[in-house]
């Protein structure tokens, strides 16, 4: 049929961490665009959480803000338990936040035999825990009605490997090898699981900051190395992520996507 949205996500109910801002947002709105039957925004910080709720809200869909620290499984918990009280059954769960946790900036660090083990642990709590937590949680829920799309967002730095990032590398290579293995479990269950492995997006910086720091020698000579040349934007991962939540994609599981500008190529 002529203008059937072939995105169509027949009011499933979506939880989406990390969305307070950037990649995030742009995920939980495309989702909201696209027929969710509610969105529950979680961001480590409350007030992010419930602007974007409010933007979601405004466009019609139901809405509500789960502040939580991803990598704390009891917040998660109560998270995931308010979200289900007010929307219905989490079937859609899309693990975005990461970095280095919710109170630090990733940056290149020393040489990894150079840095000190309680140095680790913040690139796994939110990485790799903070994906396990999450999915823990999500999917009894998604069993019990037999549906269900797990999405995990993943780096380039952990499917090729980024020299001085090399915990951040492993944290993320242990989410997506988690994904694939959590593929094999669920999908007897009507539940998929992938992973969308990044690069560097634009940073969440306000104008015109963001504006002078992509004019800079530094960023200019950063994305010379994209085929495509540009860092990417949320937009980018949201397309990638919605589709991979929709019913066209019933049939992939277990999958790594790079939406990277063809920083690298995957076969």
């Amino acid at each position: 049929m002529i203008g059937e949205d072939l995105l169509d996500l027949d009011g499933q109910i979506a939880f989406v961490t990390g969305a307070g801002q950037g990649a995030g947002r742009a995920i939980a709105l495309a989702l909201a665009k696209h027929n969710a039957g509610g969105v529950a925004v979680n961001d480590f910080v409350a007030e992010r959480a419930q602007a974007v709720a409010d933007e979601i809200k405004a466009l019609g869909i139901p809405a509500v803000a789960t502040p939580a620290d991803v990598s704390d499984i009891n917040s998660v918990t109560a998270a995931m338990d308010s979200a289900e009280a007010a929307l219905g059954p989490i079937t859609i769960l899309v693990n975005n936040a990461g970095n280095a946790g919710p109170n630090a900036t990733m940056q290149s660090s020393p040489l990894f035999w150079e840095t000190a083990p309680d140095e680790w642990e913040r690139y796994f709590q939110t990485n790799l825990y903070g994906v396990m937590n999450c999915c823990h949680r999500a999917l009894p829920s998604m069993v019990k009605v037999g549906r269900g799309r797990v999405v995990t967002i993943v780096s380039d730095a952990g499917r090729i490997g980024e020299a001085r990032l090399t915990t951040y590398s492993a944290a993320k290579a242990g989410a997506n090898g988690f994904m694939r293995s959590l593929a094999k479990e669920a999908g007897r269950f009507g539940i998929t699981c992938n992973s969308i492995s990044l690069s560097t997006l634009e940073p969440p910086l306000p104008e015109p900051q963001k504006s002078e720091f992509l004019a800079s020698e530094h960023a200019k000579m950063h994305v010379s190395r994209y085929v495509i040349r540009r860092f990417g934007k949320p937009d980018d991962v949201a397309g990638m992520t919605l589709f991979l939540c929709s019913e066209a994609a019933s049939w992939i599981t277990g999958q790594t996507y790079p939406v990277n500008g063809g920083y690298t190529f995957a076969v």
